[in-house]
């Protein structure tokens, strides 16, 4: 059934898809360069001056004109003063190399007798200097768009004289955590569980290109959770619930959305687990992602359906799956599309025995997740499969 036909279920790879164009690309932002790490560029990064500005110093020594013996200037004068023929000064790393000098003598190669400065290995033209441009002249691309900014390039833009970058936007997210039976600290007691959202979501969020702005906790309540929905529709981009997506009494999501004039743009996907997961936009234009309550289940739907969204908020694009073989058989199981959280043994994968909707052990420990069909799969046969984003 197609995603587009009123809410109904849409196939796993139909749904990502699907959930890709819902989102259209945010306008880029300009973040200073200590905030930059992580995020991808939007335009080049460009040289203000030439990098490095001035010719300087490559060692501690003597800058020096001409073949020695030289006549040894006092470092109290001018630094920039130019030398005279035969003549050297006292430099240390970094230094401007004063006007005329066509070398710079290493400390362990020089020795100053009686006002003189004597070398033990004659200084070829130019060495030791770093001249002016070296790495970049004025107007050079120091680092294209599109680049992933990581703590070498904040220096590198630095050293070009940029104080801020222009990267892609991240999707704001408004997190809306539903559930009587959840508690935030300690054992819960029988018939209660321990909250696995509130602490998690967030960086789960920003490792898919997003940034969570807003966290609410709400029983399962229809007025408070149409209230949650809805409030400060313009600090957020994108609302992601967790519980309430089945048809139970205490499921209020979906009576939520149609109180709040929301159109469903995929109503379940075809998988397991995480079936239950939703999408739809709501009548104030954000995109809201609903969430089953089991935490396996929830984790897929977010590489389902939330993935594909903040890609395309942030103008980048779907992750495609990649393929590995089987280290043992996946045996035939429900749901027409089965994602199951594999290991890699010896260069294969091997699933994980945790596959449960409330099981966590078998994602924590996964190195990705396998995308098998309902009919199972024979020991060396090959898959696709979703990375993690912490992977």
């Amino acid at each position: 059934m197609s995603a587009a036909s009123g809410g109904q279920r849409a196939g796993w790879a139909e749904a990502r898809e699907a959930a890709f164009a819902a989102g259209s690309p945010l306008p880029p932002v300009s973040v200073p360069l200590s905030a930059a790490v992580g995020r991808v560029l939007a335009e080049p990064v460009i040289a203000l001056c030439d990098v490095p500005h001035y010719a300087s110093s490559a060692m501690d020594g003597w800058a020096v004109w001409g073949s020695g013996p030289w006549v040894l200037r006092a470092a109290a004068e001018a630094r920039d003063a130019a030398l005279g023929a035969n003549e050297a000064r006292a430099i240390v790393t970094g230094g401007l190399i004063p006007e005329a000098a066509d070398a710079v003598l290493r400390s362990e190669a020089g020795e100053v007798v009686g006002g003189e400065l004597r070398a033990s290995i004659e200084p070829f033209a130019g060495q030791h200097i770093r001249p002016a441009g070296e790495e970049f002249h004025r107007g050079d691309v120091a680092i294209e768009p599109g680049v992933r900014v990581n703590p070498a390039h904040i220096a590198v833009a630095a050293a070009c004289g940029a104080d801020e970058l222009v990267v892609r936007s991240r999707g704001r997210v408004a997190l809306v955590l539903t559930g009587d039976e959840v508690v935030t600290h300690g054992i819960p007691g029988p018939g209660a569980v321990r909250d696995s959202f509130g602490p998690q979501l967030p960086a789960f969020v920003g490792l898919l290109s997003g940034e969570v702005v807003r966290q609410a906790r709400v029983g399962d309540n229809l007025e408070v959770l149409a209230s949650a929905l809805s409030a400060e529709p313009t600090a957020s981009d994108v609302v992601i619930t967790t519980g309430g997506t089945g048809s139970s009494s205490a499921d209020h999501l979906r009576a939520a959305l149609s109180r709040l004039g929301a159109s469903i743009l995929i109503g379940g996907v075809e998988m397991r687990p995480g079936g239950p997961s939703l999408l739809a936009r709501l009548d104030d234009g954000r995109l809201l992602i609903g969430l089953p309550g089991n935490p396996l289940a929830a984790m897929m739907g977010l590489l389902t359906l939330a993935e594909p969204v903040l890609a395309a908020l942030s103008g980048g694009r779907v992750v495609e799956p990649s393929r590995i073989r089987l280290a043992q058989a996946v045996p035939p199981g429900r749901g027409e599309t089965r994602l199951i959280p594999f290991r890699v043994d010896g260069g294969h994968a091997r699933p994980s025995a945790f596959i449960g909707s409330a099981m966590l052990r078998g994602l924590a420990d996964a190195s990705g997740v396998l995308v098998c069909s309902s009919a199972g799969a024979e020991a060396g046969a090959e898959l696709e499969y979703l990375r993690l984003p912490w992977s």
